[in-house]
């Protein structure tokens, strides 16, 4: 019974569907250019146009590349494959949908929030972390003083710690994750979100269709409505060839009465917590904002929200922000910037605020990452840091959730330790957390991989913190991993020739896995 559900399960009817159009379009193609020369010669004049077209418009070189091989190979269905789906970014509707919810937004961001230093205590770095911080209020995230922030190295204290503020509510719940997935912890959750609902807290929730496709069924949404949860699914995967489907929620918010927040590495699922074991020890982290710098997790949500579900004024907005005497009595040094970053603009905040941060150390750069499918610059930037003496150290798991992905990610390592980084697999099982912290001054935590779909495809939030209290924590969390770590040696990364060409193939075509 469990077999013919799964057969017959909507990913793999959905998907069989798209397989199957492919099939047609590539039927009809080869049948039309048999016996009609003008109309290859029309398909091959397609790909020409399209490969110049990439050529043409800005982005990464090796996401052209990866298009413009399978284009140059297979001419006559390569343009028009890529003229159906490579060339589109998120939906048209939704792309006009976040710019009017930006504008709805705009009078509640603050309209100061750079990083300050008196002359008397500017440091060297100051100068380019201060630019860090103005890149970021630029981009529409601003700097926040008197935000306390608690960082948890495992997913099941933060949970827990998650559990006694959701009981605590009083106005409103918000949350946006990528998977849900009923089990231990999610239903624990939603039994506190169902007695908040009938007390009349008003809860809102997101969750990416994909991420949970496996896990509930289509109209979960509804069965959620009908619990008093207003709920939303993100892109809902649909039978039609797209690759609009690439582009995913895979950020990690929860906001609770506007005066605290979470976010971090962890969805809702019992691996996060431990009661999954099936790749071993779930290596994560949760982060726990109090104060005003929860502002800038409210509006991110509700630009997502109000982006697909237009239900808010601008004056309903002032509802969900920060009330003072939630936040006066917050007292804590250094800075936090919440930020996020989509695929919607031509903008990689996300990689460049890793970039700046490598680009900037001085002494030490420490970074989890369960998946290191980099490009170019970003192992360039890690390899001059290493050379020019920094102490870089990337942690990546031992046990992998997904088998190309990890061959890609060894792919990196032979020419990241001979130039000097050093990288540890997390023996006990797998790495999830995204953490990057450095010279015991910066760190950020969030949803972010270091890799092109969380880069380029997918929507993503996270955390930039300045001299804040919560860098030594990720710090100390890094210091007590490291010893549970294998540190990953030249000579166990050598590949024969017939590997090494398996991996070039994978990493052509990285950007479009």
């Amino acid at each position: 019974m469990k077999v013919f559900r799964r057969i017959f399960s909507r990913v793999v009817l959905f998907s069989l569907g798209i397989f199957i159009q492919l099939l047609w379009l590539f039927f009809v193609i080869f049948k039309l250019s048999d016996y009609y020369l003008p109309i290859a010669f029309a398909l091959n004049f397609i790909s020409l146009i399209a490969v110049l077209y990439i050529l043409y418009r800005p982005g990464n070189p090796l996401i052209k590349m990866a298009w413009i091989v399978p284009i140059l190979v297979f001419p006559l269905f390569g343009g028009i494959i890529f003229m159906i789906s490579g060339g589109k970014g998120p939906k048209r509707k939704l792309s006009r949908g976040l710019c009017r919810s930006q504008t709805l937004l705009e009078p509640y961001l603050p309209k100061t929030g750079l990083l300050h230093h008196s002359q008397d205590e500017v440091r060297p770095q100051d100068k380019y972390i201060e630019g860090q911080c103005r890149y970021l209020v630029q981009s529409g995230f601003p700097c926040y003083e008197n935000t306390d922030a608690e960082y948890f190295d495992n997913g099941r204290d933060g949970w827990i710690r998650m559990l006694e503020d959701l009981k605590r509510a009083e106005r409103f719940i918000f949350l946006e994750y990528f998977i849900v997935k009923p089990g231990f912890m999610w239903d624990t959750v939603l039994e506190i979100l169902k007695e908040k609902a009938n007390a009349g807290v008003e809860i809102r929730m997101i969750y990416d269709d994909v991420g949970s496709i496996t896990y509930l069924p289509r109209k979960y949404a509804c069965e959620m409505e009908a619990l008093g949860i207003k709920c939303m699914t993100f892109n809902p995967y649909r039978p039609v060839y797209s690759v609009v489907m690439n582009h995913r929620d895979h950020r990690k918010i929860l906001v609770i009465d506007g005066h605290t927040a979470y976010t971090g590495g962890i969805n809702f699922a019992d691996e996060y917590i431990g009661e999954d074991l099936r790749l071993g020890e779930w290596k994560d982290n949760v982060l726990r904002l109090r104060g005003e710098g929860v502002r800038s997790m409210s509006l991110m949500f509700l630009h997502m929200w109000n982006a697909i579900r237009p239900s808010d004024t601008t004056e309903d907005i002032r509802a969900y922000m920060p009330r003072h005497e939630d936040v006066s009595e917050v007292i804590c040094k250094g800075v936090v910037q919440p930020y996020g970053d989509s695929p919607v603009d031509s903008e990689p905040v996300a990689e460049n605020v890793y970039l700046n941060i490598i680009n900037q150390a001085v002494d030490y750069v420490y970074i989890f990452s369960p998946y290191v499918i980099i490009d170019t610059e970003t192992n360039h930037a890690l390899c001059l840091a290493a050379k020019r003496g920094v102490d870089v150290r990337l942690v990546v798991p031992a046990v992998p959730d997904k088998k190309i992905v990890y061959h890609l990610t060894q792919s990196y390592f032979p020419e990241l330790i001979e130039n000097g980084v050093k990288i540890y697999k997390f023996t006990p099982g797998f790495v999830h957390s995204k953490c990057f912290v450095a010279d015991d001054r910066l760190a950020v935590v969030g949803s972010i991989n270091t890799d092109y779909r969380s880069l380029y495809l997918h929507f993503e939030n996270a955390c930039y913190f300045v001299d804040h209290p919560v860098v030594a924590e990720v710090k100390k969390d890094f210091e007590s991993t490291f010893p549970r770590c294998e540190m990953v040696a030249l000579k166990e990364r050598r590949f024969t020739l017939l590997h090494k060409a398996y991996l070039s193939v994978l990493r052509l075509f990285a950007p479009l896995l």
